[in-house]
């Protein structure tokens, strides 16, 4: 079928409505409906402060669904995706006990379960049968809560929709809970071409089998319906009929269904009403109001946040979310940004060029409403008062821009800045494990297009500005050249991003970038001035050392956030020197960077105290994808890809390696070319295109290695 004209806009509607609903329903999950009346009342708006918990939280159902999905690019965006090949991407993102998944244990946790027949050689779909697993384990909910991207991919199209969830949801899971996710996929994709309840549902059914569980289900809930007319009295018959009374487990895929469409047929199309009823229920409210909420998001499109006036859904998010995953350098994110990620997978299925707002822009704030991550920040000086709004017009490159409105600057400046990393206040967060990479680190090249309204009274001056740790892991901050702008002019600020540690870098952990907006030295006072931010991006290979910082005395206490940089892979990583990095069984990774990292080399001094192979990696992309400069068993150096769940040796050459011997290795990517120095020899050759960026990583293959810093530069340097 074709894109629909408003696609990009709606799938942004989509991954909005997930949001919310998440993080609407993850304060008070697997709360009841007694619980929930007596303390919340019905659930109409976000309730975390009532509770005293964090709005915007790491959860496994956004984490899931928005990396489970990347099977699709990571393999040729092929329509024919396997359940072999999506359960080859769970082991390339997935940390074991640390990243996306409730880690509770072999029987306890379906996708714990499945994540360990995996990693020992049981492929999907085998790893979520229930021959393998048994009934109750496999029909777990989280078939359903990963399941709305191949939704999103295939819109107007349930068919291919409810085949690509089956398949997901195959990876982990079985009977009832495949059932389940089909249908809520197929009505996902429906809603983009048909807002009719009644027809969505009969998509749904029509897609799964008459004589399951789910099947039924929705039949008795559509005449309940029409019975009671009070979703009260319909959640009693749930209860009842389809509770947990009878369906067992840690939270089984059946009653939650059930809450999912209670709250699409009591909701009469509002958004906020949908949500309420599901979220008022209880039993598992994040993932069943994350559901719901991308259903009606995918049917109501964005003007559906704002159907209730005064209710704000989208202002206290910014559209910020986080994917903690091996891919470290994608975890601090945004809906926006995530949302043109999605489109593009469905446009490459439906044979279309892919989208890149403003050229590529990191920030574009092309779609209607999106602040990406960008909010007002306390004043250097004074304390001017910032609103930040999405508006049309006032750009270079697109259609839309974000509105920077200061007033009172006096002598104070005003400041507005995005996360490129986990910020000091998120640091330790409950709950599941936020673990990150940078995305923007020193020796990268920075650009923003910025343009002063023709209505401002006098100039202002605007700079950019990078917030970071310093080596005692203290919030700091360090600006970048000044730019003055008239009433009506437009500027591009272009900066190199300077290593904050200045001579003697050590790895600087960048967690934010920003403007600060201010009176110029000699200029008028400007009662209230407006600037709009048109771009933000920046792109290059880092110049970097990663290291521990130098302390001594009473402040060798601090420096310890500089390991947080690095998304840990690894079995254990000890104390003493830079890296001391020990992997008992397998392959091990310590990783850093981002996918826009394409030419480059990585270099480090290497001593293997004890191991099968060790070394650097380059254009790492998760646990099982990326290049490496190897020492290895038999005395011997090599070149080695990682890619599809399958090792290859690319080159490779004799060298008298010993243990606890101390080798530098430099491994370069330029295009699809490799080159393997050792102790200054260039050793090893190869071609090969297969990966094309990405970060870099410290490899062991069981065994113990040391190393100390770790060097990023542009290739040939």
């Amino acid at each position: 079928m074709p894109l629909p004209a408003d696609y990009l806009e709606r799938v942004y509607a989509g991954v909005l409505g997930k949001m919310i609903g998440v993080y609407l329903g993850r304060p008070f999950e697997g709360w009841e409906y007694d619980a929930i009346s007596q303390t919340l009342g019905e659930v109409d708006y976000y309730v975390h402060d009532k509770l005293g918990k964090p709005l915007i939280v790491t959860d496994d159902d956004i984490s899931g669904t928005f990396t489970f999905l990347r099977a699709l690019p990571d393999h040729g965006n092929s329509p024919d995706i396997t359940a072999e090949q999506i359960g080859q991407t769970w082991l390339n993102y997935l940390i074991e006990k640390k990243t996306i998944l409730w880690w509770g244990g072999l029987g306890a946790s379906t996708e714990h379960t499945a994540y360990l027949r995996l990693k020992h050689g049981i492929q999907a779909p085998a790893s979520g049968s229930m021959a393998v697993n048994g009934p109750v384990v496999a029909q777990q909910i989280g078939a359903q809560i990963f399941i709305d991207g191949w939704a999103m991919v295939n819109p107007g199209d349930p068919q291919r929709a409810a085949a690509m969830a089956g398949k997901a949801a195959s990876v982990s899971h079985d009977g009832e809970a495949i059932y389940g996710a089909q249908a809520l996929a197929a009505m996902e994709a429906e809603a983009f071409v048909s807002a009719d309840i009644d027809h969505l549902l009969d998509t749904a059914v029509g897609l799964i089998p008459s004589s399951s569980t789910i099947y039924r289900l929705v039949a008795d809930l559509r005449d309940w319906r029409l019975r009671d007319n009070d979703w009260r009295v319909t959640y009693r018959r749930i209860v009842e009929r389809y509770g947990y009374r009878d369906y067992i487990g840690g939270c089984h895929m059946v009653p939650n269904h059930a809450l999912i469409v209670l709250g699409l047929l009591y909701g009469d199309g509002d958004f906020q009403k949908s949500l309420m009823v599901t979220n008022t229920c209880g039993w598992d409210t994040d993932c069943n109001s994350g559901n719901l909420g991308c259903l009606m998001g995918l049917r109501n499109g964005l003007a559906g946040f704002e159907a209730v006036p005064g209710v704000d859904w989208r202002g206290p998010l910014a559209d910020r979310l986080f994917l903690p995953t091996a891919d470290g350098g994608r975890c601090v994110t945004d809906a926006a940004r995530e949302a043109v990620a999605i489109a593009n997978i469905g446009r490459a299925l439906a044979g279309e060029a892919p989208l890149a707002p403003k050229g590529g822009a990191r920030f574009h704030f092309e779609l209607p409403g999106s602040l990406q991550g960008w909010r007002a920040e306390t004043s250097l000086e004074g304390l001017p008062v910032v609103t930040l709004e999405n508006v049309a017009g006032h750009s270079h490159a697109g259609q839309r821009s974000l509105a920077i409105t200061c007033s009172g600057l006096g002598e104070g400046a005003a400041v507005v800045a995005t996360p490129t990393f986990i910020r000091p206040e998120e640091l330790g967060m409950p709950g599941y494990e936020l673990i990150a990479s940078p995305t923007l680190y020193p020796g990268q090249s920075l650009r923003a297009g910025l343009s002063a309204d023709p209505s401002n009274r006098a100039a202002v001056e605007a700079r950019l500005f990078l917030a970071y740790y310093d080596a005692h892991d203290r919030p700091a901050s360090l600006p970048g050249p000044a730019v003055t702008l008239a009433p009506g002019a437009y500027h591009t600020l272009a900066w190199r991003a300077p290593d904050p540690q200045g001579a003697d870098p050590a790895g600087s952990l960048i967690y934010a970038v920003g403007l600060q907006i201010a009176r110029p030295a000699k200029g008028a006072l400007p009662d209230q001035a407006r600037v709009y931010l048109d771009t933000l991006t920046w792109d290059g290979a880092p110049e970097v050392a990663f290291k521990r910082p130098a302390l001594s005395g009473p402040a060798a206490e601090g420096g310890k956030i500089w390991r947080a940089g690095w998304v840990n892979g690894m079995d254990q990583w000890e104390l003493g020197g830079d890296y001391n990095l020990i992997q008992n069984e397998g392959r091990g990774l310590i990783l850093t960077g981002t996918r826009e990292w394409l030419d480059y080399t990585v270099e480090a001094t290497v001593t293997p105290a004890l191991a099968r192979a060790c070394g650097v990696a380059a254009r790492v992309q998760g646990m099982t994808r990326f290049y490496a400069l190897e020492l290895a068993a038999g005395g011997t150096a090599r070149l080695l890809k990682a890619y599809e769940g399958q090792d290859a040796v690319l080159a490779e050459a004799p060298l008298a390696w010993e243990l606890w011997g101390r080798y530098t290795l430099r491994l370069e990517v330029a295009g699809s070319a490799l080159r393997g120095w050792v102790d200054g020899r260039l050793l090893l050759t190869a071609q090969d295109s297969a990966l094309a960026g990405g970060g870099i990583a410290l490899v062991v293959e069981e065994g113990h290695m040391l190393a100390q810093a770790v060097r990023v530069e542009g290739p040939g340097r």
